[in-house]
């Protein structure tokens, strides 16, 4: 059995795509979600899915001894980040290198790095009138964004797009795309 951790820090909704990806998996199970946040709506989405989920403080984040020991007792062999809006930790990154990936709301390197989370890459897509837009599911290195790229989608960008209209159609690659691609990593 291949165990997946999600580092989650908002409302869940890519998280709870991938616990219901693999739901009815035999070899592949989300273990648990971490996040940074007590009151992220992630929690309730995965309480309504059975799935533990827990809130770490900033001295556990910084120090990472805690939730290297509990990622490690749990046996997780994937971090899986899923609007997860904190840097990991260089400690986190070397036990885990090559085990942690992200989802990012853009076509990397286009409108990455700090401050490039949700809205703010969407409405940066808009400002630059980028023709298309999409994921990249990447690894995690110490350089925000920096890690190299497993898959990009893309999507048009439509002349009568907000951010909010081309944030629906990016979500929906997300969940699409995102779950075959943690099985695939598995897998292999």
């Amino acid at each position: 059995m291949k165990r997946i951790a999600i580092f989650a820090s908002g409302e869940g909704s890519n998280a709870e795509a991938i616990v219901k990806y693999f739901s009815r998996h035999s070899d592949i199970k989300v273990e648990m979600v971490l996040s940074n946040r007590v009151s992220a709506g992630v929690h309730d989405r995965m309480d309504a899915l059975s799935i533990p989920s827990t809130a770490f403080t900033k001295e556990q984040w910084n120090d990472g001894a805690q939730i290297i020991d509990l990622l490690q007792k749990k046996s997780i062999d994937l971090i899986v980040l899923a609007g997860f809006l904190a840097i990991i930790p260089p400690q986190i990154t070397t036990v885990y290198s090559g085990k942690i990936i992200n989802i990012h709301p853009s076509l990397l390197p286009r409108h990455g790095g700090m401050g490039m989370w949700g809205m703010n890459v969407h409405r940066a897509v808009l400002e630059a009138g980028d023709d298309k837009s999409g994921i990249t599911i990447h690894f995690v290195v110490a350089e925000v964004d920096g890690g190299k790229v497993i898959e990009q989608h893309e999507c048009e960008v439509l002349p009568n797009d907000t951010p909010e209209s081309l944030a629906n159609r990016v979500h929906q690659l997300e969940y699409f795309h995102y779950p075959r691609v943690i099985e695939q990593l598995l897998i292999d």
